[in-house]
This record gives structure tokens, sequence and C-alpha cells, in this order.
């Protein structure tokens, strides 16, 4: 009744809203992933707003955006400059900035929250914006390892709800997660689907379970491999050499850990233990939490479980 009330209350009817396809976007949050995500959504022809609280964090990913466009150009168009050009000013005209989302909100298809994990923070977003965005609005977040029924929780939308978990470079990177919860509708998560698409990824459907597909897999499997080394069973090499030549992986567990970030690894699965205290894959390792400790995070430290 909450949600019908609402159309209701702003003069929208069920049904033209819940056809709409995704084309004006918000993107919260202005560091690597939600930069990343932005410029996607701007080169595949879409109205995009990029919202930071920081002016300074704004400008300067705007400026790593547009020299990233000029290089997808060159690389898209090699022998075509006049293709090219038009590339690049299509792309920056779909790219907006600012420090409050409120303008944008009036008419956004699309909120997706790509901020620190920080469930506080997030219910926070969201609950405001709940307030402004028209009900045609479909809420997402990109948390990689947060319930999204709890960042749900805060809005009256549930079932314009649902998860968008792209992968870091967003650029590069050809899959996103597409996550819905119970209440999800059909509606929502084939526009969710959809718009993936036209933004050229690869989609996965899957539900609300912890870590949702790549990373409910990845990282008990990481520390897996931190618990072999702890327990004295192989070195960290050996362990990395195995899975490359005998599993055929690009790169092996400690390499990856080290490159994602060992308090990455760590703030995950402290999460989870603390969610799911009787799931021994979730169990936290002594070994990490040193290392964190000592600020040995991996390679943006110069060393992790390698030195670099």
């Amino acid at each position: 009744m909450a949600f019908v009330s609402q159309f209701a209350r702003r003069g929208l009817s069920t049904s033209s809203s819940l056809n709409a396809k995704i084309q004006e976007v918000i993107v919260i949050g202005g560091g690597l992933m939600g930069a990343g995500i932005a410029q996607v959504a701007a080169q595949t022809g879409h109205k995009v707003t990029l919202v930071d609280i920081s002016q300074q964090v704004l400008d300067k990913s705007n400026a790593r955006i547009a020299e990233s466009i000029k290089r997808v150009a060159k690389k898209q168009f090699k022998d075509d400059a006049d293709g090219a050009g038009k590339f690049i000013d299509s792309s920056l005209a779909n790219m907006n900035i600012a420090t409050t989302a409120n303008e944008a909100l009036l008419t956004a298809d699309l909120v997706l929250e790509a901020v620190v994990e920080n469930m506080a923070l997030k219910q926070k977003l969201f609950a405001e914006y709940d307030q402004i965005a028209p009900a045609k609005t479909i809420f997402a977040s990109n948390t990689s390892s947060l319930p999204i029924s709890e960042i749900a929780s805060s809005s009256s939308r549930p079932d314009r709800f649902g998860g968008l978990h792209f992968f870091n470079p967003v650029p590069v990177m050809k899959l996103l997660e597409v996550v819905r919860i119970p209440e999800t509708s059909d509606e929502t998560f084939d526009a969710m689907v959809a718009w993936g698409k036209a933004m050229k990824k690869m989609t996965v459907d899957c539900k609300d379970t912890p870590g949702f597909i790549v990373n409910r897999l990845l990282v008990p499997y990481l520390m897996e491999a931190v618990r072999l080394v702890e327990r004295g069973d192989a070195s960290a090499k050996d362990v990395d050499l195995a899975m490359k030549l005998g599993a055929g992986h690009p790169m092996g567990p400690f390499e990856l850990a080290d490159y994602v970030g060992l308090d990455t690894n760590k703030f995950i699965m402290d999460g989870w233990s603390a969610r799911f205290p009787d799931e021994p894959l979730f169990r936290q390792s002594e070994m990490l939490n040193k290392m964190v400790a000592e600020n040995k995070l991996g390679k943006k430290t110069g060393e992790g479980f390698y030195k670099y």
C-alpha cells in the first residue's frame, strides 16, 4: 500500500512508470568504482550524474573519465578520426557532476550507490532520496558484501530495489551481477538486466546471498589459501604456482589478495563472520589480521604476502 500511495502522491500511473526504460542515471560516489560506472554509462548513451560531497574528488574523477574516454575512442576508432571525435563529444555531453543528487533525482530512472561499505551511510542516502525521487526511480547498490535487503529496508520501494555489482576496473571488466531481493518486482529486475546489457556488460542473475556469485566463491577461496599457509602446509609462492599451472588461474590466490588489498579481504570476512558465526568458511585468520594490523595490505602499501 505504501508503494501504491507514492504513485498517487506523485501523480504517476503504475503501468507507465514500471515500463520506463533506464536512460537517466545517478551514480553516488566519485571514487574509482563510481567514476568507472559513470564513464561506461556516458559512453553507452545514458545521461549520467556523478555525485560526491567533495568537489575536489569530482573534479579529479571528471578529468580521469575524460582521459579514459579519449583512450577508448582511440582504440575503437583507430582509422576514423571523425568517428572518434563524435564519440568523445557525445560521451562527455552525457556526463554531469554534482555535490548533491537533489536536482537530478527529480527525473532519474536509476540511482546506483557506490560509496564505502558502510551500512548506516547507504541506508541514510536511500532514506533521503526516497523522499525526493519519483516513484518510477529504481534504487540499486553496488555493494560487494552487504545484504541488499538490509540496505533496501531504509526505503519505501523494496519492489524497485536491487543490486548492480560491477567489477573494477569497470570500463574493462565485462561482468555485471544483477541481484534481486524477494520484494524486487519482475519489471524492476528486467529493467536492471536490460540496462546492464545496454552498458555492454554480460549479466548474471543472483539472489541476495552473501557475496552474490563471484565474491561468495572467491573470498572463501582466498581465505582457505591463507589458512593453508597459516598451517604450514605450503608456501604462498607454491600455492600461487600450483593454482596457476594446475587450475589454469591467471593469478594465484596470494597475488590476487595482494592486488585486491588484504584490508578489503579482511573487511568482507569480518562482516560475514559476524553475521554467520557458525559458518566455518567465514572464520577469520590470525595471520591475515596480523598483516593488516602491520599495514601490510598488498600492492598499495608495497608489501603483503609479497614485497613490491
